[in-house]
Formats: structure tokens, C-alpha cells, sequence
């Protein structure tokens, strides 16, 4: 006869191995509220943070701004477009003497406009030719914008700006200085209002970083003279 221990003991394992079954059930049903729930936060993040966003609109606003105020330079080639009239569409180069020749209207005057000013004077000059002329003015080729650099320097020649650029990035752009420059004497020739002036550069002021300000700004037609 089978004795009453044997049913206990026997009764306790069937209860244990109950228990095991019924915690491994539930594992995989945990796991999967926790994937449920991280796949909902994953949606409800936006895909780009708010301040690349934020960063984004004020780097796109600031190249609008530079493109609105930016000035037509001899040898800049220009793209005009005017609406439903091909034969007045075409890309040109200004001139030395600012001027751009197009179909009806010959000469036209454009450097030193912005590109929405020359807008606004071609649909002015087509009116009496075309219907309400709508004309779309764009920069192809930035060409103008130039300075010069000569004397004790690596390659002597001429080299595009931007509206950031300065003495000391053009003298890197150009080889950096040579062994016998005056690093103190170096200067800028300007021209304003027809008066050409002197600006002073000190290569080892501003390459040790004490004022940014002795630092110059470069403008289209400068001469840096390294003697």
C-alpha cells in the first residue's frame, strides 16, 4: 500500500511544476507589453529634434537674406527667365561695363543691382512688349567678387571671396607667407568713393588671436600688398 507521504510529496511537485509553467507563460506576453510600449514612444518622437529644426530655418533665412542683398558684379553670369516667352530666356555675362544685352531690349544695365532689382526694371522694360511679363532673375556664376594678392606670398594671382572672407584666410588660400615677408607691414589697398585707402595688417597680432578685429573683412576689389 502506497503510504499517505508518497500522495504529499507527490501533489507538492504537480503544484511546483504548475507554478513554473504558468511564470513561463506570462514571460513572453511581459515582453511583448514592453515592445508595445517602446514602439508607441518611437512614434510619438519627432523624427528631427527642434533644434535642428530651429537651426535649419535660421541657416536656410540667412542664405535668403545674403542672396537679396548680394550685388550683380561685372563677369557674373546671370540666368533670365521670362514666362511662357523662350525666345527672351537665356543666361548672359555682364560686361565690364555693366551691362547685359538681351532679345527687344538690348543693353540693360545690371551690375551693382541686387538680382530683384533687376527683376523689377526688366518686367518695367517688357511691358510695352509682353502681356503682364513675369521674369525670374537668378545668379549662375558668382565671378565678381574678387581680391588680389602680391609680393611675399606663396602664388600671387586673384581669388574669389565670400562675405565672410578675410586677410588671413586668403593669405593661407594663397600659400601662406614667405620666409623674408614683412609680417608686420602687410596692408590693404581700397578704393571708396574713388579715394584709395591704406589698412594695416600684423600677421602675428591676429594669428595669435588678440583682437579679431585687426583681423579685415575683405571686399570685392581689395589688393593685399605683402611686402
Amino acid at each position: 500500500m502506497i503510504s499517505s507521504k508518497y500522495w504529499l510529496y507527490k501533489g507538492l511537485a504537480v503544484a511546483v511544476l504548475a507554478s513554473a509553467c504558468i511564470a513561463q507563460n506570462a514571460q513572453p506576453a511581459q515582453k511583448d507589453s514592453k515592445s508595445a510600449k517602446n514602439m508607441a514612444a518611437l512614434k510619438a518622437e519627432p523624427l528631427v529634434s527642434t533644434t535642428d529644426t530651429k537651426t535649419g530655418a535660421a541657416d536656410l533665412t540667412a542664405k535668403r537674406e545674403l542672396f537679396s542683398e548680394y550685388r550683380i558684379g561685372e563677369q557674373d553670369v546671370l540666368t533670365i527667365t521670362v514666362w511662357r516667352e523662350p525666345e527672351l530666356s537665356g543666361s548672359v555675362m555682364v560686361r565690364p561695363d555693366g551691362m547685359i544685352t538681351l532679345p527687344l531690349l538690348n543693353d540693360v544695365h545690371a551690375a551693382g543691382l541686387t538680382p530683384d532689382e533687376l527683376k523689377s526694371a526688366l518686367m518695367d522694360k517688357l511691358g510695352p512688349f509682353v502681356n503682364s511679363p513675369q521674369v525670374t532673375v537668378a545668379v549662375r556664376e558668382i565671378n565678381s567678387r574678387k581680391v588680389f594678392i602680391i609680393g611675399q606670398v606663396g602664388h600671387e594671382g586673384s581669388y574669389r571671396i565670400n562675405s565672410t572672407t578675410t586677410v588671413l584666410q586668403i593669405i593661407a588660400e594663397a600659400g601662406g607667407l614667405r620666409d623674408f615677408a614683412n609680417r608686420k607691414g602687410i596692408y590693404v589697398l581700397r578704393t571708396i568713393n574713388g579715394s584709395q585707402q591704406r589698412l594695416s595688417f600684423n600677421y602675428d597680432k591676429v594669428i595669435r588671436g588678440k583682437d579679431s578685429k585687426d583681423n579685415i573683412l575683405l571686399r570685392p576689389g581689395d589688393t593685399i600688398v605683402i611686402p
